[in-house]
C-alpha cells in the first residue's frame, strides 16, 4: 500500500518503478511490467468482483474478477501490479483479505477459486486507511509519500512540459521556464 494525499507523487513513483524494472528485464530477455488500474469506490461490490444470478444461477464475472484472471496467467510474459487506486472501502478491501494473506486466493461468488501467480502483484494507491480493518493493514507493506517531499518545481516543470509537447513552441517553452 502507498499511501499519501492526492499529487503527493504516488502514482508517479510506480509509473518510473515499471519503467526501471522494464528497462533492467528487458536487458536479460525478460518480463514488461505493466499497471492495471481501477477505482474501487467507483463501482458496486458485484460490479467489482462479480455476481450469480439467484433464479438462473448463471454467474457474471466482475471487473476487478476478470483483471485479476488476465494478470494472473503464468503463460504471459507480463509482470502485473492489479493497482486499486482510490479510497479504502470496508466493503471491497474485507473480499480481498485472501489475497493479501498467505493463501493469496481470490475466491468468487460461483465458486471459483485463482491464485495468484508469482507474476501479479496487488498495490493499493490511497490517500488514507481510515476505513481500513486492522487485518487489513497487518497483512500489507504501507510505503507513505509525504505531501511535503515534492516541491512545487515539478509540477511546473510537467507542465510546462506538456505545453511544450502539445503546442510544438520551444520559444514559449524557454520564455516560460525562464520565468
Amino acid at each position: 500500500m502507498v499511501v499519501g494525499t492526492a499529487g503527493s507523487g504516488k502514482t508517479t513513483v510506480f509509473k518510473l518503478l515499471a519503467e526501471a524494472e522494464t528497462n533492467l528485464d528487458a536487458d536479460k530477455g525478460g518480463f514488461r511490467w505493466d499497471r492495471k488500474v481501477m477505482n474501487p469506490k467507483a463501482i458496486t461490490s458485484p460490479q467489482m468482483y462479480g455476481n450469480k444470478d439467484e433464479i438462473s444461477q448463471e454467474y457474471t464475472p466482475g471487473i476487478f474478477s476478470t483483471l485479476w484472471k488476465k494478470c494472473n496467467n503464468r503463460t504471459v510474459k507480463i509482470m502485473s501490479w492489479l493497482t486499486c487506486d482510490g479510497p479504502v472501502d470496508a466493503i471491497w478491501i474485507e473480499n480481498l483479505n485472501t489475497v493479501l494473506d498467505d493463501n493469496k486466493l481470490l475466491t468468487l461468488a460461483n465458486g471459483e477459486r485463482i491464485p495468484m501467480t508469482d507474476n501479479c502483484k496487488m498495490v493499493f494507491e490511497v490517500e488514507n486507511l481510515n476505513n481500513a480493518s486492522p487485518a487489513t493493514v497487518s497483512r500489507a507493506g504501507i510505503v507513505f509519500v509525504s505531501e511535503s517531499d515534492l516541491s512545487w518545481e515539478p509540477y511546473i516543470e510537467t507542465w510546462l512540459k506538456l505545453r511544450n509537447d502539445d503546442r510544438k513552441n520551444p520559444k514559449e517553452f524557454t520564455k516560460l521556464r525562464s520565468l
